[in-house]
Parts: C-alpha cells; sequence; structure tokens
C-alpha cells in the first residue's frame, strides 16, 4: 500500500519509475501541512487547471525581479539635492529605534541623475538601458517595510509575513487563477546562485504543494531527469494510470488527502513536461540578435541576461509567475561597504538584461498584460556605514512596476528631502501585494484559504490597492 510515510523517489522507485517523472521529486522541496479544509479554487487532483478571475484583469503574468539584499534607492531612483548640501553632516532629526548599528554622518551619492523619456522621471547613471524604458515604468518612491533583518525582509516581500511559514506570491496566483500551460509549471523560481538559502520564498506552505515554485538553479540545465531514458513514453503513461489507480484506492477510506493528490498531479506534470519543458528553456532557438539584446554573449550581462530570456520565454508560453533572483552569492545587493566599487557592478550585471526584457515583451505585444516588478526588501541608509556603505533601510525605499495595467512614466510618492522617510503616498508591501493581486483579477480579501481554523491571505487583515499607480 502506497502510504504517506513514502518520500517522492521511494514511490516512484516502487512502481518501477526509472525516468523523466523524477523531474518533480529533484525540483519539488519540502512538506506542506494537511489544511483542516480546504476551499480552493479548483479539484484538488487537478491544480493548475484555470480558474476565473474575481474581477477583469489587468495583467496574465508576473515576472518579479528581486535583487536580494536592498538596492540603495538613493543612488538609482530618488535623488536628493539636500543629501549633496549636507554630505558628511549628522541626520538633523533622531533615527528611528528600529536600527541594526550605528551609522554615520549624511553620505550623499556618489553617481549623477538625469532625467529621461517624455516622462522626464530621474534615473541613476549607472542604470542607462532602464532609463531608456523608464516610460513605460512607475517608480514607487515610497515603499515601506517592517523588517530591518533580511530574513524577516525577504519573507515579507515575497509571502506578506516577516516571522513565519507562509505561502508566496506565486503559490497564491497559481491556487487562485491556476495556469494557462498544463505542460509546464505555474510558478517558476530561478536563483542560479549554489549559496543562496531562501526556499520559504517560493514555498507553497500550507497550500496544496503543487503550487510550490519550481526551482531552477542549472540554467544550461533547467530541470534535471527530464529525459526517459527508455524512450517509451507509452510505458511512462501505463505507469501513471497505475500510480492513479493506487491513488483511489488509497483514498477510499479517506475524507481528504490533498497531499496525495497534488503528488499525482506534479507526475502528470512531469510526464508533459518532457514534450514541452526541453523547448520552452532552449535559448539556442533565439536568433543572435535577440541574445546579444539581452547580453549573454558577454559578461557581466551573461547570468542574468539568461534568466531575463527564458522569464520571457517562459511568459509567452502561459506561465503564471516567474521570480528570478540576482544572486551570484547570498544577498548580492547588500552593500555595508564597498558601495563605491560594488553598486555599478551589480548594476551593470542586470540593467542591460533588464530594459531587453521590457523591450522584447513589448515589442511582442506581451508586455501589455504581463506585469514587471523590480525591486528588493528594503533600501539603504542614506547615512554612511563606515566610510563607503549604507545600512539596511525599510523606512522609504523604491521598487518600481511596469505592464499589465501600470501607468508608465510615473513616479509615485516621494520620501523626506534626505530620503529617510516616505512621506507622500506610503505603498505598504502589503499595498504592493494587493496591487498586484488586483492587476492578475483577484480581489485580494477574497483570495483566503482555511488553516488551522482560520482564513489566511497574501495580504493578512492589511493591503490597499494602490489606484493611482493604474492605468
Amino acid at each position: 500500500m502506497w502510504t504517506k510515510a513514502c518520500n517522492r523517489r521511494e514511490c516512484l522507485a516502487r512502481a518501477g519509475a526509472g525516468f523523466g517523472l523524477l523531474a518533480l521529486a529533484d525540483l519539488l522541496a519540502g512538506e506542506s501541512p494537511v489544511p483542516l479544509k480546504a476551499e480552493a479554487p479548483g479539484n484538488a487532483s487537478s491544480p493548475y487547471s484555470v480558474h476565473p478571475p474575481h474581477h477583469t484583469a489587468r495583467a496574465k503574468r508576473v515576472i518579479f525581479l528581486y535583487m536580494p539584499g536592498g538596492p540603495s534607492h538613493v543612488d538609482l531612483f530618488d535623488p536628493k539635492p539636500r543629501l549633496a548640501v549636507d554630505n558628511g553632516k549628522p541626520l538633523p532629526f533622531e533615527k528611528p529605534r528600529l536600527e541594526r548599528t550605528k551609522t554615520g554622518n549624511l553620505l550623499a551619492s556618489p553617481w549623477s541623475f538625469a532625467r529621461h523619456g517624455d516622462s522626464g522621471t530621474p534615473v541613476s547613471e549607472l542604470l542607462p538601458h532602464t532609463a531608456g524604458c523608464i516610460d513605460d515604468i512607475c517608480v514607487i518612491r515610497s515603499m515601506v517595510a517592517d523588517n530591518i533583518n533580511h530574513t524577516g525582509a525577504a519573507l515579507q516581500l515575497c509571502t506578506g509575513e516577516q516571522a513565519f511559514s507562509r505561502p508566496s506570491m506565486g503559490s497564491w496566483l497559481t491556487y487562485g487563477l491556476g495556469t494557462a500551460n498544463q505542460n509546464l509549471p505555474g510558478f517558476v523560481v530561478m536563483c542560479p546562485s549554489a549559496v543562496f538559502q531562501g526556499a520559504q520564498l517560493w514555498a507553497s506552505s500550507f497550500l496544496p504543494s503543487s503550487h510550490q515554485g519550481t526551482l531552477i538553479r542549472d540554467l544550461n540545465q533547467p530541470i534535471a531527469n527530464l529525459r526517459d531514458p527508455e524512450g517509451s513514453l507509452s510505458r511512462q503513461r501505463t505507469k501513471l494510470d497505475a500510480l492513479q489507480q493506487l491513488n483511489v484506492i488509497h483514498k477510499r477510506d479517506r475524507q481528504f488527502d490533498s497531499e496525495l493528490d497534488a503528488r499525482i498531479s506534479s507526475f502528470e506534470l512531469a510526464f508533459r513536461m518532457q514534450q514541452e519543458a526541453p523547448e520552452a528553456f532552449d535559448l539556442s532557438r533565439e536568433s543572435r540578435a535577440t541574445q546579444q539584446l539581452y547580453g549573454i554573449d558577454q559578461q557581466p550581462t551573461e547570468l542574468f541576461g539568461r534568466q531575463c530570456l527564458l522569464a520571457r520565454r517562459l511568459a509567452e508560453r502561459g506561465v503564471r509567475f516567474i521570480q528570478l533572483f540576482d544572486a551570484p552569492r547570498n544577498n548580492a545587493w547588500d552593500h555595508h561597504s564597498g558601495l563605491r566599487e560594488e553598486l555599478p557592478k551589480r548594476c551593470a550585471a542586470v540593467d542591460r538584461p533588464i530594459a531587453a526584457l521590457l523591450t522584447d515583451l513589448k515589442s511582442r505585444g506581451l508586455l501589455e498584460d504581463t506585469l514587471v516588478v523590480w525591486g528588493g526588501e528594503f533600501g539603504r541608509s542614506p547615512t554612511a556605514e563606515g566610510a563607503n556603505g549604507r545600512e539596511h533601510h525599510p523606512f522609504g525605499f523604491t521598487m518600481w512596476m511596469a505592464g499589465g495595467g501600470i501607468r508608465g512614466g510615473l513616479v509615485h510618492g516621494a520620501t523626506d528631502e534626505f530620503a529617510w522617510h516616505a512621506v507622500q503616498d506610503k505603498v505598504h508591501v502589503h499595498d504592493l501585494h494587493a496591487t498586484i493581486l488586483h492587476l492578475m483579477g483577484l480581489d485580494h480579501t477574497r483570495l483566503t484559504y482555511r488553516f488551522a481554523g482560520r482564513d489566511y491571505r497574501l495580504t493578512d487583515v492589511y493591503g490597499d490597492v494602490v489606484r493611482k499607480i493604474l492605468a
């Protein structure tokens, strides 16, 4: 009898599976507890089916460009002339008590800003390619978060919760909407760093495990064990049918067992992926001009360029949520020191690929219904840490959004003249999540899941849609 004590590989091995069905066993990590009551939009045995939205959607998919560590808003998108005037002087007001280290005096940005596009939005000289797309971008300068440490702030940005395991954004979206392409995962995570630890950031937690992000580390071989050594699709189909029959027998005396349904569904997805995934991840099918556009033929843009080009290929094939980590190492944008040397390197690695992604999506008519989100878990302090660094800063920082129903060429909100506090049109992380769900056709107050006697949602009990940034 197939019991829940069997792990994925054991169950597959007992079924004689020495083939590509092992792909999902390699991709899905961790177990989710069985909820007391699941109020899923669809059938547990077909979790990837498309579900109707709550209202007309402006976006069909999301590409989240996550910059772990916290990009410096004051050096990239939020110029402050007052910092240049008072460079080296003390901050003229008391700092919040929520502080990690004692930073020193004010530190002006070493880089200049210029206005770009018809909108005249200021962008740092470190991002010349992104500046060329600024009329498609809404810059949100008034972001606020609740945690000053990476772990809690990253959890809040990706899951809405600072301390406990909760479903990630991509999990909520695939749970609420399903996915358009049944032959590819609905939620794909690209994190090529071998050292970055962030499984909770793409976990499904108490949602059915089928909604967990599919992690890709090796961009040259995105999904392991995808090809069947036996080369017999009919034999695989027979084995899957046998597994489904065992599933039916196993469930006869059980009222609810979503994990088993999710596992069988993941095996079915792995089988279907053998047909489509190799083509979807094959960048050699792109023209040389397209590869050059993304900078995958040169350093330092090769790595993130591949991620962005893969994201576009997955987006046009119906993947619902694609999350890219610029993480060649842990917290790559965490510039406590070496700011003048390291921030230009990170910008050079992602600037051209990001602009290429926006340009490519727009040229293919995909930007209109693809929501692109850029940012980190917080910003950096306008005061200096040491002589050449900045501290964590959740009190007022910058993220941006483009496409998918967003007003391009807009600057929303503002920080004070020292770039410390968000003082105008604050956008909390919960508000950001509510807005993303709204653009995808979901009411964040209605997208709930009952677990342990409580209805949970991505925005907890908070969040307002930021309607001023909607097109």
